[in-house]
């Protein structure tokens, strides 16, 4: 009837406008339903398990959300007023329901995180990337199911409301970024927290000392290897990695790598600073530069940009362990066995 100029808006057919309005909203209200009750079984029971772009349940949502919309659409609802009000609603429901996917994938990724290792045997589970992924999924599903056409009436205040929800995903990957961030830093923190036990004048670096000098006098005493740095390295390169092959969005991975590698030196940065007064001892000054100069390199072959790469932060710890490793040479008779913080380039692999 509506391709026909006779029959489009006749009296007949708007007896069948009437008939079916009521039969239209009623199942838009049914779907409405059943799409939030999914979207809470789904998430009690999600594994996390990759499905496509995202987890079972969030590819399960999008599809019943364009679907429906499709449906609605090809209606083709010749009175526009009506028709402007199914659109409207369909697009505001996507919006509730992709606002309520975020909050739930945003919820289980901190638990998630909370419940991970605080070690350097921490691997960021498979579930988190997957989680990181269902945003990544909302972002882009949220501009084809939440956008109205620019033309229609009420586009300013749609705009406003359409911003809301772009609005909450950026910020929940922000919040999500920073997580992780965190997450890593604390492992450094341990890290750090161990060589602490190695300050001058403090309990154990004198046992130590006293007990390797007067051992030394009938054996050669083995020093302290480089196992704390090696473990902190393999940490950071094979999280790098499953993240870089598990996360889709590169612009993300770049994110949260610039705030991972900044993070990682002002961490290392404020403990030097709590230690001017302190000559550093051998074991953490080997510990430490082998550390910076890893995280310098592994972080610069990911992309990270100069600019972030050569900060202040990093000038003043480089400063530092420079100016250590130069007193540690003269004091040392064995020197610092080929670790420097000359360029990283000139280092071996490994």
């Amino acid at each position: 009837m509506t391709i026909s100029a006779l029959l489009c808006n006749g009296k007949f057919h708007k007896h069948l406008q009437g008939i079916f309005v009521p039969l239209v909203v009623r199942y838009v209200d049914l779907m409405e339903s059943s799409i939030a009750q999914s979207i809470h079984r789904g998430f009690e029971q999600e594994t996390w398990q990759p499905v496509n772009n995202g987890s079972a349940t969030s590819e399960d949502l999008f599809w019943k959300l364009d679907a429906l919309q499709m449906f609605v659409f090809d209606l083709h609802w010749p009175e526009q007023e009506f028709a402007h009000h199914l659109e409207q609603r369909l697009k505001l429901m996507a919006s509730d329901m992709i606002e309520a996917c975020v909050k739930r994938t945003r919820t289980a990724f901190e638990l998630k995180l909370q419940k991970a290792s605080k070690t350097t045997d921490l691997r960021i589970p498979a579930s988190v990337c997957t989680m990181f992924n269902v945003l990544v999924d909302a972002k882009k599903q949220s501009t084809k199911l939440c956008a109205l056409d620019g033309g229609q009436e009420f586009g300013s205040q749609w705009q406003q409301y359409h911003s809301k929800i772009d609005d909450l995903i950026d910020n929940t990957v922000k919040e999500v970024i920073s997580l992780l961030v965190s997450k890593f830093v604390s492992v450094l923190e341990g890290v750090l927290s161990k060589l602490s036990r190695y300050d001058e004048g403090t309990f154990f670096s004198s046992i130590l000392s006293f007990t390797v000098k007067a051992a030394a006098k009938y054996v050669d005493v083995p020093k302290p290897g480089m196992d704390l740095a090696d473990t902190y390295i393999m940490f950071v390169r094979q999280n790098q990695d499953i993240l870089r092959e598990k996360v889709n969005e590169e612009m993300y991975i770049e994110k949260l790598f610039d705030q991972w590698y900044s993070s990682s030196m002002k961490v290392i940065c404020v403990w030097l600073a709590d230690r001017l007064d302190l000559q550093l001892h051998i074991y953490q000054l080997k510990t430490l530069i082998k550390i910076v100069k890893k995280t310098y390199r592994d972080f610069r072959l990911q992309g990270v940009l100069e600019v972030t790469l050569n900060s202040k932060t990093y000038d003043t710890l480089h400063r530092r362990l420079t100016v250590e490793e130069a007193t540690a040479s003269v004091s040392e008779g064995g020197g610092l066995q080929g670790i420097t913080m000359k360029d990283s380039d000139e280092e071996e692999e490994g």
